[in-house]
Order: structure tokens, then sequence, then C-alpha cells
């Protein structure tokens, strides 16, 4: 992050150990955008695009548009009453519309960041806020210059599907995390899951599966995942099932017999 950057973006992010979920889903499809388009020869290199814009746009609901794009009517006036508004304390109906924006973003999955590129485009990585900024989306924003992004959705819920997907491109998935063993596997070992006692389900956490490999006679998926605000590659077993029961009465913690590895998703694009 900037240090130039706003310092209400300073202190959020210095208050959260690791990235939202919405902030985790939204990096998941930008990367598998910018991943795909360059497979397809649509950019030239690996072109970042804005996972921020995503965070700021899936599931809003918007006005439908009658008749033909009007031209900004924008004046300086609504630039500074921006500002303005920036270093004003927040009125109680800010406050509202910030909680209704949290209850948004705490719904938003790889699927509606990478249907909102479809529907809206989506801008590059330096033409829009960085990831996690806190600060309201300005009213030139609509300005911005966005890629064009055609397509549609493909999910897949087994593993040999998900192969099938990985011969096209990288593939979206979610990962059953547990800790310690995800802060401890490192970048030559096999994640695996649960170990045993003084293990705690930490949840699912959307990474991205890049290659299938063997390792000492084991199937292993690579994945690329964003944890505590550090991301990596590691090792995942594609052949260990798990399941876990209740602790405590705890009923988060009970989870059907499963893979690692689930729920996979692909943005297939179209030239």
């Amino acid at each position: 992050m900037s240090r130039h950057c706003h310092p209400d973006c300073q202190r959020a992010a210095a208050a959260k150990e690791e990235d939202d979920s919405a902030e985790r889903a939204a990096t998941v499809a930008a990367n598998l955008i910018s991943s795909v388009r360059v497979i397809l020869k649509l950019d030239r290199e690996f072109t970042e695009y804005s996972a921020q814009y995503l965070v700021d746009n899936a599931l809003v609901e918007k006005e439908p548009v009658q008749g033909p794009p009007q031209r900004s009517t924008l004046k300086i006036e609504d630039y500074i009453e921006y500002l303005v508004n920036m270093a004003s304390p927040k009125t109680e109906a800010e406050l509202e519309e910030m909680e209704k924006q949290r209850q948004r973003r705490s719904k938003i999955t790889v699927k509606d960041c990478l249907e909102c590129a479809f529907k809206e485009g989506i801008p590059r990585y330096e033409h829009w806020a960085h990831l996690g900024c806190v600060s309201k989306v300005p009213p030139f924003a609509a300005l911005v210059p966005r890629v064009p992004v055609k397509g549609e959705v493909v999910e897949a819920k087994t593993l040999e599907d998900a192969f099938e997907l990985l011969q096209h491109g990288p593939v979206g998935a979610k990962l059953h995390v547990f800790s310690p063993e995800i802060d401890l596997v490192g970048e030559d070992g096999v994640y695996d899951g649960p170990s045993g006692g003084g293990t705690s389900y930490v949840g699912l956490r959307d990474v991205i599966l890049v290659a299938v490999d063997e390792i000492n006679g084991e199937a292993v998926g690579t994945v690329k995942i964003c944890y505590k605000k550090k991301t990596s590659f590691i090792n995942v077993s594609l052949s260990r099932m798990f399941t876990t029961l209740a602790h405590h009465g705890d009923e988060s913690q009970t989870i059907a017999p499963t893979g690692l590895l689930v729920d996979f998703i692909i943005p297939r694009l179209s030239k």
C-alpha cells in the first residue's frame, strides 16, 4: 500500500490480519481474467486488473439507463464536494450506507466478481483505487476506462472436471484451511489438511489451481493462495479426504466427507 494512501486506509489495513472475503474473491477473479487474457493473446503480456473495482461493483444494483448514454456533466464543484465529504465526519446516513455496503461485500464470491467484469468491464490495476481502499468511490469513477470482458462463468464440482478446465488455464477453487497446518507447510511440503489434536478449522479460502503433479507417488495440486496478506504457492494433496464434527456445539466446525479443494470455477472468455 502506498505511503501516500488516505490515513483511513492505513488504519483499516493495520487493523486486520488478512484481506476480507470480498477482497480475496476479487483478487482471484482479477487474476483469472489476467491469466486467460494473456493465454488467448487478448493481452500481449500479463496485465493486472483491478480487484478493488470488483469489490466496489459486484452485486451492486444499478438503475437501467434509458435512452442513449449521456455525456458527463461533472463540474469542478462535484470534485470539491467529494473532497470536503472525505474530510468531514460521517453522517448517520453515511454510516447506514457503509453498513449496507459491508453486508453486500460479505456476500461477494468469485462468481459474482467474474459476472461483474462480464457486465461492466474491468479497469487496469493502476486506473482504480488500491485493494482495501475504504474511501467512497468518487463521482468521476464512471469516466475511468474499462477493458471489455466477454464470456461466461464455468463451474465444476469434481476434481476430474477441474482437470479438464485446467487444460485451458488456471482454475479458481476453494481450499479448506486448517491451522497450524497451513502455516507450517512451506514451499516444499504438501498440505494435507488436519493432522490431529490442536488443529482448528479456519474456513474456506479462495485460491487458484495452477498445476497438477505427483510427489512421492501422491497427486498434488499447486495452488496460489493469499493468506494473512501473504501470497504464496503451496502443494495441496488431491487424494486426502477428511471430515470434522461439531466441537463444543460449534456447528460451523462440522464438515461432511470432502477433499481439500472444492468449488472449481473459470472465466471462459471469447475474443
